[in-house]
């Protein structure tokens, strides 16, 4: 029998942590005079509390450290649990929302996918606004910061913790979690105090500046309009485009940055594909609006960066319907939505890694097939790639492409049309954000999809966060025997 104490202090922690996150949406709603504060006031309340007793009543679990298995089972856990407490202040205030929405917008912010079902963002309260941003920038990174600041004690390895979350640092680059942890916390933050700055200065409001930051380093996609980014100039969408790519960057190498050393980031192999493929995907999309579709040159270049940028790097604001775009730019970006961003960035998806491996281990394979006898080392950047991380990589992929298979059909059996199945089923284990048909509202909220699909879309958005074997494993029985 595993002991599950250690578990629910940790999730204890964090849980009463969000519930101290929400004093800043109640500060914000009491500035502006809105007696919504007071739902907020109640949900900070009710969450801390929950969070402090189930900490105190596991406490006596520490020292024990933690297996392999509660290892999983708190990743797994930090994720369902956080996104229960995060809903309250939905359906306890405004808008109102039901269980349902409140958790379908709950998940969608903790796991970055930018998702939403909530309709006359314009008007909401100002704190409700703000909290969907807080949840968004919680789940990029500093979900993970703040577990990995308690594993460590709990005798747990950060860079444990990094490989359950799917983070390839590409070699230990700082000597204990707690560093680890510190440093990205900081990149973070400058990160995101830098993109509101620039926002605020490019004509947004404090507002609007804070919660498109704290989606924007995220890469999450929430915004406090039904517009989304076509609210603004242009050059707000150039500002937008570049934080959105400088946030599916690898963290560790912006850390390694600051301490001085540049050449880890030029020189990272992730770092080089993930620039040159947004550059293809970018000519291609351009190429074929101004040739093609007859474009002005001038107007449709701003959309085309900011919009290709968004999806490749799983953030998922809009500033235009790229459906109307044609055929052959739709297929790209639903092609690099695939792709994602790098990985130890806040971006989901696959990652750019994962596809060099498999790209160099099908090269590999290809050579054995002309020269069988012929030994054919795996490298990567100059270093050899384990026939383990090639088949990990091989069964990850595997479990993406099935799963986004399984998922669409399941879609499809709510009543969604084909289109709408299809791409919401994207937009959910790929953690991108816009999903696109029919019943797809106007704001692009998917206010009307059936409970069963949001349901559906939850389960996915989860999967695709947790990267699906650390949620998968824990229904192999030989893993709990482990």
């Amino acid at each position: 029998m595993h002991d599950l104490r250690p578990i629910g202090y940790v999730l204890g922690i964090l849980i009463a942590g969000l519930g101290a996150a929400m004093l800043v949406p109640l500060g914000a709603d009491l500035l502006a005079g809105d007696d919504h504060w007071l739902t907020f006031l109640e949900c900070a309340v009710l969450t801390a509390t929950t969070g402090g007793a189930l900490a105190l009543a596991c406490a006596n679990g520490l020292g024990r450290g933690l297996s392999l298995q509660q290892a999983f089972l708190v990743t797994t856990g930090v994720w369902v649990a956080l996104p229960l407490f995060g809903a309250l202040p939905f359906m306890l205030g405004a808008p109102g929302a039901g269980f349902t929405d409140a958790m379908f917008e709950a998940v969608s912010g903790m796991t970055t996918t930018g998702a939403t079902v909530f309709f006359g963002l314009d008007v909401l309260p100002r704190g409700t606004n703000l909290w969907r941003g807080i949840l968004q920038w919680l789940g990029g990174l500093g979900i993970i910061v703040l577990a990995m600041v308690f594993l460590p004690v709990m005798k747990v390895g950060g860079m444990q913790y990094f490989r359950s979350e799917a983070f390839d640092t590409l070699g230990k680059v700082l000597p204990r979690a707690l560093d680890i942890a510190a440093a990205l916390l900081q990149v973070y933050i400058l990160l995101t105090v830098a993109c509101g700055i620039t926002y605020f200065a490019l004509g947004m409001t404090g507002l609007e500046a804070a919660v498109h930051a704290l989606a924007t380093i995220a890469t999450g996609g929430f915004s406090t309009s039904d517009l989304s980014f076509a609210r603004f100039g242009q050059a707000l969408h150039f500002a937008g485009a570049v934080f959105m790519f400088l946030a599916g960057l690898p963290f560790i190498r912006f850390v390694q940055l600051m301490g001085g050393s540049a050449w880890p980031l030029l020189r990272d192999v992730q770092v080089r594909a993930y620039l040159r493929w947004t550059l293809y995907a970018l000519a291609m999309i351009y190429a074929h609006r101004v040739l093609v579709g007859g474009a002005d040159p001038v107007e449709s270049f701003a959309g085309v960066v900011f919009n290709t940028v968004s999806i490749f790097s799983g953030t998922g604001f809009g500033t235009e319907n790229v459906e109307a775009w044609g055929s052959f730019p739709f297929v790209i970006l639903i092609v690099v939505g695939m792709i994602g961003a790098c990985t130890a960035s806040t971006g989901c998806s696959i990652k750019v890694f994962r596809y060099l491996i498999l790209i160099e281990a099908i090269k590999a394979q290809v050579r054995r097939i002309h020269a069988p006898s012929r030994v054919v080392p795996l490298r990567l950047e100059g270093r050899p790639v384990g026939e383990d991380v090639v088949a990990s990589v091989i069964l990850l992929f595997t479990a993406f492409i099935l799963g986004f298979g399984v998922l669409s059909v399941l879609l499809s059996m709510t009543g969604l049309q084909f289109k709408t199945a299809v791409t919401a089923a994207w937009t959910a284990l790929f953690n991108i954000g816009p999903a696109f048909g029919p019943e797809v509202g106007a704001t692009g909220a998917m206010h009307s999809f059936p409970a069963a699909a949001k349901w559906l879309m939850i389960a996915g958005m989860l999967l695709g966060r947790l990267e699906m074997l650390a949620v998968l494993v824990l229904f192999m029985p030989r893993f709990w025997r482990g």
